[in-house]
């Protein structure tokens, strides 16, 4: 009886278990934000007070200042410092704006490097999701069907990762070529929404998606070593079902 139970157990551990993987690749994944996109909201929160807050918005900013210049160079930052030294409101929401669809392109351009990568471009494009939810509300407020489209565009770039599947079941092949449309779209939108010139601004270090690579590489579904401990609970169930069953016909 106890065995019984013991089995139970483990069966509906691993079920759960494996459900929640399969449930996991159909979503954007949580907790996923963006320190710029965090810091920018609370920055807005300042500069709307009336007089605006430039000594706490500056000190948001300085938060996040050492990763803006490693992944798109000095100059942003250099920029939105000496807005925000002057006291000018309508350049620092300006720029700060530019910096988020940078931030976006940026993180667009990771997904396409490494597309190949499940679990990697994933969170790089929640990432950039995450950026865009901070703009939304702007958008929504000036053009409701743009930012309608570009939501659907970024659940097309998600649907367009594919899934690994779990043991080839719910697999799904990934497609680049409607990635690129949705990236395309994304960026032309905001790029003239905003009226920015050019998105080529500093550069896209490599360093910003082989970091995240590392890091989530044992949630990587695509990586057989991230398979074992299924392998192994699965292997011990049937151990344990092989047993019981001996023991049953010795009984017998």
């Amino acid at each position: 009886m106890k065995k019984r139970m013991l089995l139970s157990f483990t069966v509906i551990f691993l079920l759960t278990h494996l459900f929640s993987i399969t449930a996991n690749a159909y979503t954007y994944g949580d907790p996923n934000k963006e320190d710029l996109a965090e810091v920018y909201k609370e920055m807005m929160i300042e500069l709307d007070k009336n007089p605006p807050d430039f000594n706490t918005a500056r000190k948001h900013y300085e938060t996040v200042k050492e990763e803006v210049d490693m992944h798109m160079g000095p100059d942003p930052s250099s920029v939105i410092l000496q807005n925000l030294e002057a006291q000018d409101k309508e350049q620092t929401v300006k720029n700060m704006d530019e910096l988020l669809i940078l931030n976006i392109a940026r993180r667009l351009e990771n997904v396409e490097k490494n597309f190949s990568e499940f679990d990697t471009s994933k969170r790089l494009l929640a990432k950039g999701f995450a950026t865009y939810e901070a703009l939304s509300p702007k958008v929504e407020a000036k053009n409701s069907d743009l930012d309608k489209n570009i939501n659907a565009e970024f659940d097309k770039a998600l649907e367009s990762l594919g899934n690994p599947g779990l043991f080839g079941v719910g697999q799904k092949e990934a497609d680049l070529e409607t990635f690129k449309a949705s990236k395309k779209t994304i960026l032309s939108s905001l790029q003239a929404e905003f009226n920015i010139k050019s998105l080529e601004v500093g550069h896209f270090s490599e360093s910003a998606a082989t970091t995240e690579k590392n890091n989530k590489d044992w949630t990587d579904l695509s990586n057989i070593r991230n398979w074992l401990p299924i392998i192994i609970i699965a292997a011990i169930i049937i151990v344990v079902i092989i047993a019981a069953r001996r023991k049953r016909k010795l009984k017998k």
